[in-house]
């Protein structure tokens, strides 16, 4: 994919570079447009032919217009060009093993949860920075959802096909993702904003004359102008009346102010979300998921909802013309334009109300489509992984099972089978990959249960409610030691198993602190407790006296181990996960490293 995102790169880079030159171009353009037509004005002035001036006028203030509409068009185009710049940077600096751009969703980083805080789910140098490319905040909340709780399979399946098809809409995807960078880094929650806009009651405006009357003012001037050329001149009449409406609009201007500030410079969002939303009415979709979402962006009366959202974008900018003193103020006198426009902004509000704020949720879910499918296709090597359907029966089976965040060149894969136990008990010495292979397993768990692919060779695994318990620590706001922390943890580890059979439990060295008599007979009791409570899952320790526990419960527990090789005095780790339990620890060596020796 490389290979891909450098072209795109080198191709929108030339583009950007021949659209500056249209724009300067366009600009000078029109500057003689101004100072030439300006010159030839004056000189037709000084022929004294009205209608010849005229002409000029006209064709001068048509030219001039089409070169601005020129101007805004190429400033969109270039627009558009450098958004999706970034997106194929993005995803050059990513594979190069930088920082993602787009959120990393350090926000729903909670210790408290079961495992996103263990297993680095959140935050910079995550997994979902790793996989993320939403850029509205409905959309991050909604991939976040994934990874926060896993769905039912036929949930998962679905997101799995699904972005398997976007996967192969490479330029597709890109587009949708260059439509939507706009939102990224806004603070503003567009949909939240226009739930509390839509759902207010205030907003409402005119009685049933000012409607009627609204609608017959400009005819009103119309039927003056025609009396006044062809029979009696009324002008003055006229212009009372432009006076009175224009006294009226000054008179409800705060009214009409309210509708203004509320949705204030909402129209240019709407009408950029409203390109995003065509691409995806547009689309052939071969997927049920994203067909479903694909048919549900349609109005209760089976209107598109991307000409929904430009006609309100188009109302609001239109509104905005009152902040123009001078247009406003004529405007005003002739339509009654602050009113026409709030009219139909309320009217717009009545017909799509409960159609419009379905879509940004729509919009989440293809976002966050996108971000799978775009892990997906960034890793070829990658597999979908089988989601089985008991949990309580079946078992996780993996074979090269790596860590996603690991790079690749660094990586050590794993294979591991369930199949013959409901508890791995896995020993080893300091820095052998205890840790780091629970929280393997862990992560890609979160990914399966998401939809995306998974950094295996092969996987498949029932759907776990996953638990786990590794980077305890005290809390001095809450006067909490660390002993009394994994006190805490545990409890909710024992509470959550004891009331969810297909609970999976990650833990690693329990009961760090205290000293080590305790810390083995408690280990020793929390895992009998788990396996007479039909616990699953996986427990990490450097106490080589629990392995004995195999014995006791054979077909139930099974000892894994790392170890290390001792070659001429220098400690090598192969991080490969072995069955029994381990016989070679380091510490003394590590100690002696630092010129401590530890006596035997």
């Amino acid at each position: 994919m490389n290979e891909f995102y450098y072209n795109n790169i080198k191709n929108t880079e030339e583009v950007l570079i021949s659209l500056e030159k249209q724009i300067n171009r366009n600009s000078l353009f029109r500057l003689a447009v101004i100072i030439g037509g300006s010159i030839i004005l004056f000189q037709i002035f000084q022929t004294n032919n009205v209608w010849l001036l005229l002409l000029a006028v006209f064709l001068i203030l048509i030219l001039f217009a089409f070169l601005v509409r020129r101007q805004s068009q190429l400033e969109k185009n270039r627009d558009e060009n450098l958004a999706f710049l970034r997106v194929n940077k993005n995803e050059v600096s990513i594979i190069e093993g930088e920082l993602n751009m787009y959120d990393h969703g350090v926000l729903y980083d909670n210790g408290k949860h079961p495992y996103v805080s263990d297993l680095d789910i959140f935050g910079p140098n995550s997994v979902f920075n790793l996989v993320n490319r939403a850029a509205t905040a409905d959309g991050v909340e909604r991939l976040a959802s994934w990874f926060l709780a896993p769905s039912s399979k036929d949930v998962i399946v679905a997101r799995q096909e699904a972005a398997a098809e976007l996967a192969n809409k490479h330029s597709w995807s890109q587009r949708l993702q260059t439509k939507l960078l706009f939102n990224l880094g806004k603070q503003i929650n567009i949909k939240t904003f226009l739930s509390r806009y839509l759902s207010d009651d205030a907003l409402k405006f005119g009685s049933s004359f000012l409607k009627v009357y609204v609608a017959i003012a400009p005819y009103l001037f119309v039927v003056g102008t025609i009396v006044s050329l062809i029979f009696y001149p009324v002008w003055n009449y006229m212009l009372l009346l432009a006076i009175v409406h224009l006294m009226w609009t000054l008179a409800l201007a705060g009214k009409v102010s309210y509708f203004s500030n509320r949705i204030d410079k909402v129209g240019v969002t709407l009408i950029a979300y409203a390109d995003a939303i065509k691409m995806l009415e547009d689309e052939q979709f071969e997927s049920t998921y994203t067909k479903d979402l694909q048919i549900s962006l349609k109005t209760d009366k089976s209107e598109k909802l991307s000409i929904a959202f430009k006609t309100l974008g188009s109302l609001v900018d239109k509104l905005d013309a009152r902040n123009n003193i001078l247009v406003g103020a004529l405007l005003n006198m002739i339509f009654l334009w602050d009113f026409r426009q709030v009219l139909a902004i309320v009217n717009w509000k009545n017909n799509y109300e409960g159609d419009v704020l379905k879509t940004f949720d729509i919009v989440a879910d293809f976002e966050s489509l996108v971000s799978l499918a775009t892990l997906k296709r960034n890793s070829p090597q990658w597999t979908t992984p089988t989601i089985m359907d008991n949990p309580l029966v079946d078992r996780i089976h993996a074979i090269q099972l790596n860590h996603p965040l690991i790079p690749k060149k660094n990586a050590v894969a794993n294979d591991y089978d369930a199949s013959s136990h409901r508890l791995a008990l896995i020993t080893g010495s300091n820095m052998a990959g205890k840790s780091t292979f629970l929280r393997t397993l862990g992560v890609n768990a979160v990914l399966a249960y998401a939809g995306a692919v998974v950094c295996a060779e092969q996987l498949s695994l029932p759907i776990y409610k996953l638990v786990s318990y590794m980077r305890i620590k005290d809390n001095l706001n809450e006067s909490t030691s660390t002993f009394k922390a994994e006190l805490d943890r545990m409890k909710f580890i024992l509470e959550l198993v004891a009331v969810a059979p297909d609970s999976f439990v990650l833990i690693d060295e329990m009961l760090r602190g205290t000293n080590s008599v305790d810390k083995y007979l408690g280990s020793r009791a929390i895992i009998k407790k788990l396996i007479s409570m039909n616990g699953m899952g996986m427990v990490a320790t450097h106490d080589l006296q629990l392995a004995t526990l195999e014995d006791e419960y054979e077909s139930i527990l099974k000892n894994y181990h790392f170890d290390i090789q001792v070659i001429e005095g220098e400690m090598l780790f192969d991080y490969k996960l072995k069955n029994g339990k381990c016989t070679v620890f380091n510490a003394s060596m590590l100690l002696k490293g630092i010129g401590i020796d530890v006596e035997s």
